[in-house]
């Protein structure tokens, strides 16, 4: 490897890194050739054609025209560079192994497809699908291979293991909606889902998609000074991505469902690594599914691209549920993620493991929040004990024992660290001027920092220097050297969200932060699937509370034509309540629309005015106050500023 910068500006890893890299290799567990023969048995077939394009109308498709693309990781394999570490660079070795594999006769996985698995079980009339991937684009390619090598045969159910987007949003690759609609076809899935699935991804939908852009590496080139492995899968599909109601809820454990003949046993596992999860037993064929609840990797109990805190004790009581209800009999499991286990002696070994490494999270980060420890005292205090070290499927690939531990600690305790001086802190910017204040001003600031840069002491510069690059965004000396900081710790990260963090870091501080004109908006096909209340929720999340405030309080009807669906709608002190079914005593106005009018307003970002104008929309009494609240809506910028103010 060059020992200079590439033409995009990277640096090579330094001496410090190198011995870094050499340090952690040395303390890795024995190889162990059995994961490799995980991942590669069964294999039936891989698509031919690489590339998979995205066919998302719009600024992003522009930004990013390939949906996926299984050379992108070709450069993985022998040895690890020195710009990667040596367990990430086996972990990426593992998740490279992609295409059509049989798990036992009658079920088949295709995976590293996308970031997580699909699961293609042979019905009496068709394919039972768990989990149709992230987007239509790549759900449809799936179903194409198994309809080329294995049967052509319709889909005929559809099961959601949980409400994350990538178990849910390439259904309408595989499905038409109007055939579920109809109900032709079953859609299974944990009770909550729906609502879960919406709180998350699109209440929050902006900043989470924003910060999603780091630690997937989404805008990364995948090299070896770049993006490598996302720890849980390849990377993240982009595309069209779709939410389908479902018309089947599980809502008790031990609740069975037979499924176009096939027959499941369902445990709910809520709060765990979803809010609306669960997992199935197969009795008739002694294979159980475990969801995103085990992995061949360490999970999020807090995702860094942001989510509701998960509750790790639960977690490792559910693994241990299903110890307890199917382990005397189970004989293989597989999972949203990663590669199957098979024989029974084997299967509990792995949950064992894996519920252990979750309670052990718990366990002693609560046990040091006792002893009086703040959350960064816990990160920096906790490992994994020996026999969790020892297991590779254990490792921090994904979540990492530094972050989750903080995660434990903010499910119980909250942002408050106990410190006073955490009550009330200065923003960013003041404080950045203020701590180059006190150290003397930018030039000793950077001198100290350089120093400590030539030190190998890169935790200390990229903390330093926010604050350099907070008080003067402009000066290029001081992102350069964050951004190197940056680098050296994203080449040393075990977890493959870490190192993208790091390196999109660094990638933004040389280039800035990208200014491309898109608004993120929730998709079509996911606000299809919202409820009408659900919908009002969401637009009262892009209210502009102050500017409503000033324009006072009102009550309108919303009236959905075509449905013969209402919702009263409140203004009140800056808020938006919205009530379905039930009409204000004193509405100032009836909006009457047809739900796909809504819908395309909330997905275009079209104005009420713009509806009424075009004669889709009408209103009945104060027209200026309503079409007026549509102004008061916030659009949020995809590309927000991170690593600087």
């Amino acid at each position: 490897m060059s020992d200079t910068p590439d033409d995009q500006g990277r640096n090579p890893a330094t001496a410090h890194t190198i011995a870094a890299q050499e340090a952690f290799a040395a303390m890795l567990p024995p190889d162990d050739p059995a994961d490799f023969e995980r991942a590669q048995r069964g294999f039936i077939a891989k698509r031919e054609a690489t590339e998979i394009a995205n066919e998302n109308s719009g600024g992003a498709a522009a930004l990013l025209p390939i949906s996926w693309d299984t050379s992108r990781w070709d450069f993985v394999h022998g040895d690890a560079p020195e710009t990667v570490n040596a367990s990430l660079w086996r972990q990426a070795k593992l998740n490279g192994e992609h295409g059509l594999f049989e798990i036992i006769p009658g079920f088949y996985q295709v995976r590293s497809h996308d970031t997580s698995c699909t699961t293609f079980i042979r019905g009496t009339e068709g394919w039972v699908v768990i989990d149709p991937l992230t987007t239509i684009e790549t759900g449809r390619s799936a179903l194409e291979l198994v309809q080329e090598h294995l049967e052509d045969l319709p889909v005929t159910a559809l099961v959601f293991t949980h409400s994350h987007v990538d178990h849910y949003g390439g259904a309408l690759g595989m499905v038409d909606r109007a055939d579920v609609e109809a109900g032709k076809i079953p859609v299974v899935a944990p009770e909550g889902f729906l609502h879960a699935a919406v709180a998350e991804n699109v209440a929050a939908g902006p900043a989470m998609g924003r910060r999603a852009m780091y630690q997937f590496g989404m805008l990364l080139p995948w090299d070896e000074r770049g993006h490598v492995d996302q720890g849980l899968g390849k990377g993240v599909p982009v595309g069209q991505i779709t939410m389908l109601a479902p018309t089947v809820d599980i809502t008790h454990t031990g609740q069975e469902l037979t499924l176009d003949g096939v027959r499941f046993e369902f445990q709910l596992t809520p709060d765990t690594e979803a809010p609306a999860e669960m997992h199935f037993y197969f009795p008739d064929f002694k294979l159980l599914c475990l969801a995103e609840n085990c992995t061949g990797t360490m999970h999020n109990v807090l995702t860094l691209r942001g989510a509701v805190v998960r509750d790790a004790l639960a977690w490792s009581r559910y693994i241990e549920e299903a110890i307890d209800r199917y382990g005397d009999e189970v004989e293989a499991c597989f999972a949203s993620h990663s590669w199957p286990h098979w024989g029974r002696e084997e299967v509990i070994d792995y949950l064992t493991k894996q519920r252990d490494l979750y309670r052990w999270l718990h366990d002693e980060t609560m046990r040091m929040v006792n002893l009086g420890h703040t959350p960064d005292e816990v990160a920096d205090l906790i490992e994994l004990p020996p026999g969790l070290w020892a297991e590779w499927s254990c490792h921090g690939y994904y979540g990492t024992v530094s972050h989750n531990v903080r995660a434990v600690y903010q499910r119980y305790l909250g942002f408050y660290d106990g410190h006073p001086s955490s009550l009330n802190p200065y923003p960013p910017e003041q404080s950045a001027e203020r701590y180059v204040e006190f150290m003397g001003g930018m030039d000793n600031l950077l001198a100290n920092a350089q120093r400590s840069y030539d030190d190998g002491d890169y935790r200390w510069v990229a903390q330093v220097m926010r604050h350099a690059v907070f008080a003067d965004p402009t000066n290029q000396p001081a992102r350069d050297l964050q951004a190197a900081a940056f680098e050296q710790l994203g080449y040393q990260a075990e977890a493959g969200p870490w190192r993208d963090v790091y390196l999109t870091g660094a990638q933004e501080l040389r280039t800035g932060t990208l200014d491309f004109p898109v608004i993120a908006r929730p998709l079509l096909d996911a606000v299809r699937g919202m409820t009408l209340h659900q919908i009002f929720d969401y637009l009262a999340v892009r209210l502009d509370g102050v500017a409503a405030a000033d324009a006072g309080d009102f009550d309108f009807v919303w009236s959905v034509t075509d449905t013969d669906e209402s919702v009263g709608v409140s203004i009140s002190n800056g808020t938006l309540h919205a009530r379905a079914g039930r009409t204000p005593a004193n509405p100032v106005a009836t909006v009457s629309a047809e739900r796909e009018v809504l819908n395309a307003l909330v997905s275009a970002g079209d104005t009420l005015a713009m509806a009424i104008e075009a004669g889709d929309a009408s209103v009945d009494g104060d027209q200026a106050k309503v079409t007026a609240l549509w102004e008061l809506l916030t659009h949020f910028k995809m590309f927000y500023a991170i690593i600087e103010p």
